[in-house]
């Protein structure tokens, strides 16, 4: 405290920052130029808090500007400042708290937040003391600069005020205290404190629990306050605490809900949207379901209500004119991410299994809801939920309504439904039609009788004059598509619902506004996964539209039309490899390839689009293939080499690796379009390709490794003769991946299947890695815990590790045997479940009494079989045939309890 400011240097420093302000871009950057010199200078930091809190007499801005730059000074050179330094901006910081100016009081409290940050409340246990000994005060100023640096520390560190610091848990005696502000006469002291006591909530706080009661009653107190603030954190409250505290609710529920709903139409939104948010959590809590139904009569009609444009919705949105030829404005276009390519299986529809009447265990189910959870994650960002506000609240709220409560809520919103869809003034019906696509999921068996009429409407729709009628419509019948490609009475009703449907959409692709073309867009990508070879038909003309769109579109929609492209590729498969569509559709693709630089981000889409694309064409798309293929090549090495140079100088950017990711997957559609062709790009690639691709198994992004192994083993199909010289070296690292306590599943996935595409190759060479591998494949298999797509790649795996060295893996039969067919039965048949369960077969032979304890099992996987290869059909014959005359006259007493599914497959397919 006893250090001082040179007069010269404090004169000098007050300059700068007045100077600061200059809209002269050189003089700006000269004076930037010399204050970031000044971090140099041991206690240039006590210059700024002097400036900051001890010169009132300067103008704020300044003195604002002092604060802000300590601030920077503390996040990135905190490390250096010395001790005597930082107990100086500690101890002005704190003084300085009831500054008049309450931009200056922002700040401060902004430098005591980054200083705690920085160092942690155990660097400064005096500053959580001395910030509640000044809410003491009698000075309203220095309430609210020691509340408002509260608030910063509250969000901040929230974990490490519930812990002990030097014996004592600050929110012991910090949360009482600030509960008794809730009362303050002052605004800002209300939002504080209940923002504060907010952060502790989710976390499930004992030191809040303690006096939860003493919280709730306080909340009640400020449900009606004159402020939107305070009520919009009042709503917050009752969201987090209706999921880790109903039992407080419920006792008030019907109030808590009347209080919900009445601030719903809240007139600030912000209060509005808190208190939507309310809905959706309880309608999420299974255990409070029944608890909710009683109000969903009142619930509905307000959801509605919310989801009606306002006028300021109207006027912030605009385009509501052809705006077709407007160019899109940069921040219209959310950052893409590139999602790597992980091998996975279709699954058949399969009747009930061995075990039971479902079939699969309960530790399956769980995995598929997990991965399906992990799907919903990747909701395309134009989905309809996204941006989040009080109308895509209200909607996502009705939609999980109708999830849980399925036509119960139906016919309680029919009535509103009817008078919104026929509704003379357009924001209505739009209304309508956004709650008619929300409930399309939870409601569908009983909108299902209505669809026969509302489909035909909806089509009409699209030619609304109203763009956002359009584009909400074109939305909703993407939710119907599935129900359009399969109707009750599918060949005439196709013509009706399917074909106006597809004509309708394509049209809208084309339409004059980019809402709607983004909204038919998308809708086409639902469609086409639906409707799959059923478009093939249509390939002529949906092609011509989606290429003439190239034309058309701005840049933001170019995005989602190549997804639009890669899906119908995905779709369609090899129908697309004919001249006359390869003509229509490669020009524009190759033409946007050549226009976009290596290090713009548009090549991700347009990347991904053309891995469908080669994959579907094969060796249509070999001459286009030569430039596609280098360029690849090109982008990995770059990104490794930008890589290395920044891992030599960490100054240097470092690469987005998404380019690389991107460009070994589309490496990977290549090899699988064009199979052997390939080899010649490989053996010519500069540089070869095989050297990266080692890096890149080993690289510390686990996306990349993905992507890499996923080419890997589509290599090793393609043209094994050169991944042979580098087995050795990818062995190693492969097995290093299949692990079963791996973080990055999709890693140990690909690396798993690349594995068994490697076994096929190698045959018996395959010895010396088998016992590694196998271990690790075996508990997988056997884990509870595994993914559901993991555990079919390690499945399938064994099978071939089986196939090519049956005398290595046949004895460990009884230990997976019983888990490799519960995981494989379910696989719909193609070459990969062939191979596998030749393996198994290959197995049993040599060591029969493997499978003895797994016999049923077995039964149930070899019947799942739809249309087993007539070579394979009589290996299962040979062994079933050969554990009947083993268990002779017993045999029927043994069989008597097998599920009747398996007994009856068993008698038609093989006579036993």
């Amino acid at each position: 405290m006893e250090w001082a400011p040179t007069p010269e240097g404090l004169s000098q420093l007050l300059q700068l920052l007045k100077d600061s302000v200059s809209t002269n871009n050189e003089i700006h950057s000269m004076i930037q130029q010399k204050l970031d010199s000044f971090n140099k200078i041991p206690d240039y930091p006590n210059y700024l808090v002097y400036i900051l809190t001890q010169m009132p007499q300067e103008e704020p801005s300044t003195r604002a500007i002092a604060g802000l730059l300590l601030k920077n000074t503390i996040r990135v050179y905190f490390a250096t400042i010395q001790r005597d330094v930082l107990a100086y901006v500690k101890a002005l910081s704190i003084k300085g708290l009831g500054d008049q100016d309450v931009m200056v009081r922002g700040i401060i409290g902004n430098v005591i937040t980054t200083i705690v940050t920085r160092g942690g409340l155990a660097d400064w246990p005096q500053v959580l003391p001395a910030l509640m000994e000044l809410l003491d005060s009698q000075d309203y100023n220095v309430v609210e600069g020691a509340f408002g640096a509260l608030q910063k520390i509250c969000e901040d560190s929230s974990r490490e005020l519930d812990q002990d610091i030097e014996g004592t848990r600050p929110l012991n005696y910090m949360i009482p205290k600030i509960i008794t502000f809730f009362d303050s006469q002052h605004v800002k002291i209300r939002v504080y404190a209940v923002s504060c006591i907010n952060q502790f909530i989710l976390m499930r706080s004992n030191s809040l629990f303690i006096h939860i009661d003493a919280f709730v009653a306080a909340l009640f107190k400020r449900a009606s306050d004159e402020s939107p603030d305070v009520r919009k954190n009042v709503c917050q409250a009752l969201v987090m605490l209706l999921e880790v505290r109903p039992d407080k609710l419920l006792p008030e529920i019907a109030n808590v809900v009347e209080y919900m709903l009445f601030s719903t139409q809240d007139q600030d939104e912000q209060v509005a949207l808190e208190a939507c948010e309310f809905w959706l959590a309880f309608a999420e809590q299974e255990d409070l379901r029944e608890h909710l139904r009683p109000f969903l009569p009142r619930i509905v009609p307000v959801l509605l209500k919310c989801m009606v444009y306002s006028e300021m919705d109207i006027l912030t949105l605009g385009g509501d004119e052809d705006d077709t030829n407007v160019p899109d404005s940069e921040q219209d276009i959310k950052p893409r991410f590139h999602r790597a390519k992980t091998h996975t299986f279709e699954r058949t529809e399969s009747n009930g299994g061995a075990g039971g009447s479902d079939g699969d265990s309960t530790a399956n189910v769980n995995r598929e809801e997990e991965e399906e959870e992990e799907d919903d994650e990747d909701l395309d960002d134009d989905d309809i939920y996204s941006e989040w506000n009080l109308r895509k609240c209200s909607a996502a709220a009705l939609d999980v309504l109708a999830t849980v409560f399925g036509n119960e809520l139906l016919e309680i919103l029919l009535p509103f439904l009817r008078e919104q869809l026929f509704h003379q003034e357009w924001k209505h019906r739009e209304c309508g039609i956004l709650a008619l696509g929300a409930v399309s999921e939870g409601c569908m068996e009983g909108v299902e009788p209505h669809l026969q009429n509302l489909v035909p409407y909806l089509i009409q729709t699209l030619d609304d004059p109203k763009p956002l009628v359009r584009s909400i419509t074109c939305w909703t019948l993407g939710r119907y598509s599935r129900w359009c490609v399969h109707p009750p009475n599918p060949p005439q009703d196709r013509q009706k619902y399917f074909v106006p449907l597809l004509e309708g959409l394509l049209r809208k692709v084309l339409d004059n506004n980019k809402r709607v073309q983004e909204a038919a867009c998308s809708a086409f990508a639902t469609l086409e996964e639906e409707a799959c070879e059923l478009l093939i038909p249509f390939l002529d003309p949906i092609l011509r539209n989606l290429v003439y769109a190239f034309s058309k579109y701005q840049h933001k929609n170019l995005l989602i039309l190549y997804d639009a492209i890669g899906t119908l590729a995905d779709s369609v498969s090899s129908a697309l490899n004919k001249k006359e569509y390869i003509e229509i559709l490669m020009a524009p693709l190759i033409e946007k390839w050549h226009l976009l630089k290596d290090d713009d981000r548009d090549l991700f889409p347009l990347l991904e689009c053309l891995s469908s694309v080669t994959t579907a064409l094969g060796l249509g798309f070999l001459p286009y293939a030569p430039p596609v293929f280098e360029r690849c090549v090109k982008l990995i090495h770059n990104t490794l080499l930008q890589y290395d140079m920044h891992q030599n100088n960490p100054s240097l950017d470092m690469p987005d690796k998404d380019f690389m990711i991107v460009a070994l997957d589309l490496l990977s559609g290549l090899t699988q379009g064009l199979g052997p062709e390939v080899e010649k790009f490989v053996a010519n690639s500069q540089p070869q390709l095989l050297p990266l691709l080692s890096i890149c198994l080993r690289d510390p992004v686990a996306e990349v490794r993905q992507s890499a192994y996923a080419l890997l083993g589509d290599l090793s199909i393609a043209c094994f003769s050169h991944i042979r010289p580098y087995l050795n070296q990818f062995m190693v690292e492969l097995i290093n991946q299949v692990d079963p306590r791996a973080e990055h599943v999709s890693v140990c996935n690909n690396a798993a299947w690349a594995a068994g595409e490697i076994a096929l190759q190698c045959g018996a060479d395959m010895q010396p890695w088998i016992p590694p591998l196998l271990d690790r494949l075996i508990q997988l298999l056997t884990s509870e815990t595994t993914p559901r797509t993991l555990l079919e790649n390690a499945g399938i795996t064994i099978g071939r590790l089986g196939l090519v060295c049956p005398q290595l893996v046949a004895p460990h039969l009884d230990v997976f045997s019983e888990a490799w067919c519960k995981a494989l039965r379910g696989i719909r048949d193609n070459d990969e479940k062939d191979t596998a369960f030749r393996g198994l077969c290959e197995m049993i032979q040599v060591n029969p009494n493997g499978i003895a304890k797994s016999f049923l099992y077995f039964c149930d996987a070899v019947v799942q079989w739809q249309h087993p290869p007539p070579e394979l059909n009589e290996i299962f014959r040979k062994i079933l045939t050969g554990f009947k005359q083993m268990m002779g006259p017993n045999w029927e007493a043994y069989t008597s309890n097998f599920p009747p599914h398996i007994r009856q497959r068993l008698l038609e397919r093989y006579a036993l």
